[in-house]
Order: C-alpha cells, then sequence, then structure tokens
C-alpha cells in the first residue's frame, strides 16, 4: 500500500476515535510489515487534528532531485565533446549542478570513463 492509502487508512481510524497507538496495532495485524511507523502514524493523527484535508504530500520548493533530463545529458555531451580537457568540477560550475551529478551523467548516461 502506498503513502496515499496509508494516509486514508489512518485518517479512517482517526475519525472512529482510536489513538495512535491502537492504529498502529491495527495496520500491524492487518499489513505486517509494510505497514507505517509509528511515527508516521503519530504525525498524520496530528496533521488530521489539525485540519489537514489533502492525501496528497504537499508541494516543496526547491532543487530537483534528479538533474538527469535529457536536455541536461545533451549540454553535458556537447560539452565534453566541444573541450575534451574539461573537469568535472567546471563542467558542474557552467552548467549549475553538482559534480556528482555530472559524474553520474558522464559514466551512467553516456558511457564515458576517465582515460
Amino acid at each position: 500500500m502506498e503513502k496515499i492509502g496509508h494516509r486514508y487508512v489512518i485518517q479512517y481510524f482517526y475519525l472512529k476515535g482510536l489513538s495512535p497507538t491502537n492504529i498502529k496495532a491495527e495496520l500491524d495485524s492487518t499489513l505486517g510489515g509494510s505497514a507505517p511507523s509509528f511515527t508516521t502514524i503519530k504525525y498524520s493523527v496530528a496533521e488530521f487534528k489539525q485540519g489537514r484535508t489533502s492525501y496528497q504530500n504537499e508541494h516543496r520548493s526547491g532543487r530537483p532531485n534528479d538533474v538527469t533530463t535529457r536536455g541536461m545529458v545533451k549540454k553535458i555531451h556537447k560539452r565534453v565533446v566541444d573541450d575534451r580537457p574539461l573537469k568535472v568540477r567546471e563542467i558542474a560550475d557552467m552548467l549549475g549542478i553538482s559534480k556528482s551529478g555530472v559524474h553520474r551523467i558522464l559514466t551512467e548516461n553516456l558511457g564515458m570513463k576517465k582515460l
């Protein structure tokens, strides 16, 4: 069951008047090892008490987790082909992404390695 499904069930038990401890016991008996942790249940119940109505994760601002897009792969490939002796750090600085992101694209997506 996914997080959204867990939230539906947690809210159902919360509306029935069960405490987080009792909700955890119910979910453990039903879902076994795939049940959410007690901390997750306690946090969800607290949010429902405060009036949360959405089951979706809230939008978070900030940097995206993955920079491995088709456009970024093309940009890195073009930089490497145009100027071979570039360092990973230089490419990262030019494109504004992490060195590990550049290294992952070079090795996994473009199949390149240091010679």
